[in-house]
């Protein structure tokens, strides 16, 4: 148990903390005064890409040094930047664009900070999830942020399965290349929903592309993708619901989504899915096994 007042310390408490910066996610007039003021302040500001957050600090005349923080070093770096804000310093944490800790290694290092009971102050700012859903036009009074699936085709399909019947609307990210591959997956799974895709968001190329899934989908596969996207999705209706809950949960997956979920939801090993997979469905277990092994040679 742990309370943390950001701004009113006690006679014992060091000054410092973990400050989480927003930054642009594309058009620079985004940056707030405060975050700029924040940066100036640190004593050392963590960031994904050095080079690229060089560049921010140049155009609003930030000194403050900069230390690379990304998912390949993060482990070695945690200790130092705790033992920093332990000293008493300020330190600020960015990523490339948007909110640090979102899809990003950031949240790992506020986990590790909180487990050390140290102040984590986050900054409000830009994000490019939100700003998705809000021009989406799709309901907001509910979502659901998944971020990015995986990019392999059959880890996808296991990820999609666990959210077709939510309810909420749905946000992912994702970048262009594997856009269309990720579109025609979740039609698969979700049906012709309607689907809001934001690409460039706050740039000068901003685009935004509504319609059903089958539309959207059969639009970009003639179209060439450039900058990263974020696709919001509605939620399930109360008739896709109400049909769920009357089928078996598993009767619209392949019999390989059916194992992997049963090894990803419940940490069984591959020849315990098998079993509870032959069990559901009421067949041989040899026959199941034989299956799931050639599938996943394939």
């Amino acid at each position: 148990m742990n309370e943390q007042r950001s701004f009113i310390l006690d006679n014992d408490q060091h000054e410092g903390a973990l400050y989480l910066v927003p930054t642009p996610i594309g058009n620079l007039q985004d940056m707030t005064f405060r975050a700029i003021e924040v940066l100036k302040q640190a004593h050392i500001i963590a960031a994904e890409d050095t080079r690229h957050s060089k560049k921010l600090c140049h155009k609003f005349e930030i000194d403050t040094p900069l230390l690379s923080y990304h998912e390949h070093n993060k482990r070695e770096r945690e200790d130092e930047l705790v033992q920093r804000v332990k000293s008493g310093e300020m330190v600020a944490l960015v990523s490339d664009a948007g909110m640090p800790a979102i899809s990003d290694p950031g949240a790992d290092l506020v986990h590790r900070f909180r487990q050390e009971q140290l102040r984590v102050i986050a900054l409000p700012g830009a994000n490019a999830a939100v700003t998705a859903l809000v021009t989406s036009g799709l309901p907001t009074d509910n979502f659901t942020f998944i971020g990015f699936v995986d990019r392999h085709k059959k880890q996808r399909k296991v990820q999609l399965e666990k959210w077709v019947t939510t309810p909420s609307t749905l946000i992912f990210y994702e970048a262009p290349h594997r856009l269309k591959e990720m579109l025609s997956a979740v039609y698969e799974v979700m049906g012709n929903r309607r689907v809001v895709v934001c690409r460039e968001l706050t740039k000068h190329y901003e685009t935004i592309i509504s319609g059903t899934m089958e539309q959207v989908r059969d639009y970009l596969n003639n179209t060439e993708i450039k900058g990263e996207c974020v696709v919001v999705i509605e939620g399930a209706s109360e008739e896709e619901r109400a049909m769920a809950e009357e089928a078996p949960w598993w009767e619209n997956m392949t019999l390989m989504s059916h194992i992997e979920t049963y090894i990803e939801k419940d940490g069984d090993t591959s020849k315990d899915a098998i079993k509870k997979v032959a069990k559901d469905r009421q067949m041989p277990k040899r026959e199941v096994y034989q299956a799931y092994h050639v599938e996943e040679k394939d």
